[in-house]
């Protein structure tokens, strides 16, 4: 099986963190958003090869798998022209054949992946039933619960299986086909080719693909909902509080999750917190919010925020989104 994972977006909205680093390298509970993602792969058998879709500070992206995965065998293709996630596959297509899975990664899921690719369908999606489908891509079953076609942002609002960014298809060269022809008739959607156009272009076809529905979708593409995925994770499994417990004049409010490397003094830490490593906290008060690898809080009582790497906040009173070596206040 070969995984294609398309990463090459700018992360704009969650600026200043991306700025300096891809948004998949920004951290929730205690692991870069791409670690997650990796992780969720344990599952299946016989991954010969990742292949990864970078695009801005892309090295970042390989050093951090390199150190983290090093058993991974992984490929990384540059994206310099942000035109599409169908474009972004087709520069992946060299070698694209037989059991294929595409996976986005501005989202986390808890699912079986083995049960998806296990099953003997042609294709399938993984999908989630939300209240307001308006800003996702949604699909309309047919009959006996196959796919009929795919649609980007509907403004019906009771067609609500919206697609959670994982594809399998068990012959990926049919994927390639589709992308092919999309682009051929420049298909486009403002200015983008959308992967549900070359999906539609194949279930038209006759491509026999299967909805599985997951209990679990967190979105990690805005401040917010990083937040709320932030407490999710912190509240299912990785809370650290009992290891990081101890401290004197250190009060921890579970759920946490604390680096074994970070400092922390006369400090309330908790709930919802994540503190990444070699971080310094001193006469602070904390609650949900993610401080990254090498920063320093002093003085400061801070809530629903978003601290980068190697950040300094001092005496600050307020919700704060800080980029990576940025500083607030004064030693």
């Amino acid at each position: 099986m070969r995984i294609i994972i398309p990463m090459a977006g700018f992360g704009t909205r969650l600026r200043p963190l991306t700025w300096s680093k891809p948004k998949p390298l920004v951290n929730v509970a205690g692991k870069a958003v791409l670690g997650h993602v990796l992780d969720s792969f344990a599952s299946l058998p016989d991954i010969e090869e990742v292949t990864f879709i970078v695009g801005y500070l892309g090295s970042q992206v390989e050093e951090y798998v390199q150190q983290h995965y090093p058993q991974l065998r992984a490929n990384y293709v540059p994206q310099e022209e942000m035109i599409g996630q169908s474009h972004a596959i087709w520069l992946a297509r060299d070698g694209l054949s037989g059991r294929t899975l595409i996976a986005f990664v501005d989202t986390l899921v808890e699912a079986d992946l083995s049960r998806l690719v296990a099953e003997d369908v042609e294709a399938g999606v993984l999908v989630k039933e939300v209240e307001d489908p308006r800003r996702y891509g949604v699909v309309e079953l047919g009959p006996e619960g196959w796919v009929r076609r795919l649609i980007e942002k509907p403004q019906d609002p009771s067609n609500n299986l919206a697609v959670v960014g994982l594809y399998y298809f068990k012959q990926g060269e049919q994927l390639v086909g589709a992308i092919e022809q999309q682009m051929q008739r420049r298909e486009r959607l403002l200015g983008e080719y959308y992967l549900a156009e070359a999906l539609n272009l194949m279930l038209e076809g006759g491509l026999r693909m299967r909805a599985q529905e997951v209990e679990v979708w967190q979105d990690c593409g805005t401040p917010q909902t990083l937040l709320e995925t932030n407490r999710y994770l912190l509240a299912h499994s990785r809370d650290n509080s009992q290891q990081a417990a101890g401290r004197p004049e250190v009060v921890i409010v579970p759920p946490v999750f604390i680096d074994p490397s970070a400092v922390i003094e006369r400090a309330v830490i908790g709930p919802d917190v994540t503190i990444g490593a070699n971080c310094r906290i001193e006469r602070s008060l904390i609650r949900d919010s993610i401080i990254e690898a090498d920063s320093y809080i002093s003085d400061s009582m801070l809530s629903a925020s978003l601290i980068g790497r190697g950040a300094r906040a001092i005496g600050r009173d307020r919700s704060l989104i800080l980029g990576d070596s940025s500083e607030v206040g004064f030693a």
